[in-house]
């Protein structure tokens, strides 16, 4: 090979060389924006990581970007939901503010400081209505009554409510159907279930026991949920699915839930077609009532459940009621006694359960009425031993105590909503406007209050 021919060769590769560095540095230089690009996503996802789990510090809880504390939320919904708001509550000194996600309106401030409770529902009971957003997701179930009014709708309907259930009337109802219930339905139940040696769902039982009682004092009606066999009632059964439907609104956005049900899907078509079931139930008996009461003679047997007292009542203007205003009244009212006094009744017996010792001295108190009973020459049937006046059920002071205890550590309503009606300040510089959903009221609030004489 000649001396010009290897140059050439030299300088091809050199070329070559060149051509593949150049190729080379082209590829890298497309690499370089796409792994720069990955480095920042890493980078920005482990700051707003580290970021968002610094804010639990803080705040009790991370707060992610878009959708705030909603993941901790739906965590906690899986578990046991009450123990992870009080153990939240707890690192927080008994008082927190939970932020929802973007553009929703589930943001609150959720308290369990004492103070604060005598805050909201006592020295500024009227600065801190159930609000708009309740009334909205409530209003489907509740219609107009109590639970979802405010103001002087609430002082109305309160004033009418607390008329009746102090009259003789109406407590002599109360005492006769729980007694019926009791003694017809619930200790044959129990007794079968003893017999057979068969474990009893008491919560289920005790659910039965208290729908059919306020139903009977509600609208007049048993609806007969305790019967032999515990047969399926289809007014207990939608009033239960459209109670769970209606609960669900409140950890839903505002937005999906009005889509959901114009569309008819998920949980709102749950509670359509439930809500429909309490209607026909509701209206049905409403008519039946009205028909009745038109008749003197069956006008003459005085009846004293609700239906009826509201019925023959007048509004304001004098006018009757209208039947959705009957409808509200009575649903509003089953919905406060049918799970609160079950609820309560099947922890305190789980907690009897727990402590044989607490039995055991209530079941010495009762004794010891019935023998001074006994021992005043009064005649005891058998089946009369378990019913007690009220006088003797006022002496019954170990049993109140262990009813507040376990009402105490397991309450039937265990969240209360409230709104801020006006503006107001929760700490230096910081206002939530209205209407800003609160369950709770940090202290500030009370120094405010106290100091302007508003809230």
């Amino acid at each position: 090979m000649s001396a010009m021919d290897t140059a050439v060769s030299q300088n091809a590769t050199v070329a070559a060389a060149a051509t593949a560095a150049g190729v080379g540095s082209a590829g890298l230089a497309g690499l370089l924006p796409e792994v720069q690009t990955v480095e920042l996503l890493v980078a920005v996802s482990i700051f707003v990581a580290i970021h968002s789990l610094r804010q639990r510090r803080t705040q009790g809880l991370p707060t992610w970007p878009l959708v705030g504390m909603l993941p901790s939320l739906l965590l906690g919904l899986r578990s046991d939901m009450y123990e992870w708001i009080t153990g939240v509550l707890k690192a927080r000194g008994g008082t927190f503010t939970f932020r929802g996600p973007w553009l929703t309106n589930l943001h609150c401030v959720v308290t369990a400081d004492p103070r604060n409770l005598e805050h909201l529902l006592k020295t500024r009971f009227g600065s801190f209505p159930k609000g708009p957003y309740f009334r909205e997701n409530m209003r489907d179930l509740l219609g107009d009554g109590i639970f979802g009014a405010d103001d002087e709708v609430w002082r109305r309907q309160r004033k009418a409510a607390s008329l009746e259930f102090h009259s003789a009337e109406f407590r002599a109802l109360t005492a006769s159907s729980l007694v019926e219930l009791v003694h017809r339905r619930l200790l044959p139940v129990l007794a079968g279930a003893e017999a057979a040696a068969g474990a009893v769902d008491l919560q289920d039982v005790l659910l039965r026991l208290t729908f059919d009682n306020v139903c009977m004092i509600a609208f007049g009606v048993d609806p007969g949920c305790l019967r032999p066999g515990l047969p399926e009632i289809p007014f207990a059964r939608a009033f239960e699915d459209a109670t769970e439907a209606t609960t669900v609104r409140f950890v839903t956005p505002t937005a999906l839930w009005r889509a959901m049900r114009a569309l008819g899907v998920g949980h709102e078509r749950v509670l359509r077609r439930s809500l429909a079931g309490v209607d026909e139930f509701a209206y049905d008996v409403i008519r039946r009532r009205k028909e009745e009461l038109a008749d003197a003679a069956a006008a003459a047997g005085r009846r004293s459940d609700l239906l009826t007292v509201f019925t023959r009542m007048r509004d304001e203007d004098g006018r009757p009621y209208t039947d959705k205003f009957l409808r509200d009244i009575c649903v509003n009212f089953i919905l406060a006694g049918r799970d609160t006094s079950s609820v309560a009744l099947a922890w305190f017996f789980w907690l009897l359960g727990k402590n044989p010792g607490v039995e055991a001295k209530i079941l010495e108190e009762v004794e010891g009425i019935v023998a001074a009973r006994k021992g005043a020459g009064e005649v005891v049937e058998e089946e009369e031993e378990l019913v007690f006046r009220p006088e003797e059920v006022k002496r019954m002071e170990y049993l109140h105590a262990a009813l507040s205890e376990a009402l105490r550590l397991y309450p039937s309503v265990p969240v209360d909503h409230k709104e801020v009606r006006d503006a107001c300040t929760t700490r230096k510089g910081a206002r939530h406007p209205t209407p800003k959903p609160c369950m709770s009221g940090p202290k500030s609030w009370r120094t405010r209050c106290s100091r302007t004489g508003r809230c």
